[in-house]
């Protein structure tokens, strides 16, 4: 019984190692955390995600343009050490043109097969200015200016002027004429007879 039990043993762990190699990997299981679809990238990027999977043989870490029909990939960095949640590649964004581009985490297996993670509609911008949102234009409401209430402006009323008393007339300038005329006859009336008597 135990040499039965002895050699069943290792037949037992060769189909179960067997068992996990045929096993199907998904590539839920690879990722690429950092950037993310929509990000404006400048300069040195560091590229974060995971590659361990149980099959894991080298993985490429690469970029392509977005715009490109030939699909053709240029590699940034390739590794043969799966990474757990860290640090899978930095890209130098400074030695390619401003625009939009495509990034892609290929994981090669043991059965020759590879999966792969892409991450589109990455905008680099290192020599162009950076797209800003368009600002949402908020009407505004102006309050109606309180309308203005008419005053009735009263004109002054002029007040007379009181009498001058160094005023003349002209009634008082012709009866003082006459006063004095009558004073000047008066005066030569009484020296004529003045001289008159006084020569007798």
């Amino acid at each position: 019984m135990p040499r039965l039990f002895a050699s069943v043993l290792p037949i037992f762990f060769a189909l179960l190692t067997w068992s996990l190699h045929l096993a199907p990997v998904s590539a839920s299981e690879i990722s690429i955390h950092y950037p993310q679809a929509g990000e404006v990238l400048q300069g040195q990027v560091t590229i974060t995600g995971g590659s361990d999977i149980a099959a894991f043989v080298s993985a490429e870490i690469s970029f392509a343009y977005a715009s490109d029909p030939t699909n053709t990939w240029f590699v940034i960095s390739t590794s043969n050490q799966p990474v757990v949640d860290g640090t899978l590649a930095t890209w130098d964004t400074t030695t390619i043109t401003d625009g939009v581009y495509t990034l892609r985490l290929r994981v090669y297996l043991t059965d020759g097969t590879s999966l792969d993670v892409t991450i589109p509609d990455l905008r680099l911008r290192n020599y162009t200015p950076i797209e800003t949102a368009t600002p949402t234009i908020t009407p505004l409401v102006m309050a109606p200016l309180p309308s203005a209430t008419p005053t009735a402006t009263q004109n002054p009323t002029a007040t007379p002027l009181p009498a001058n008393p160094a005023a003349l007339s002209a009634g008082d300038v012709y009866l003082n004429l006459g006063y004095g005329a009558l004073a000047a006859t008066l005066f030569f009336i009484l020296f004529g007879l003045y001289v008159y008597f006084r020569r007798r």
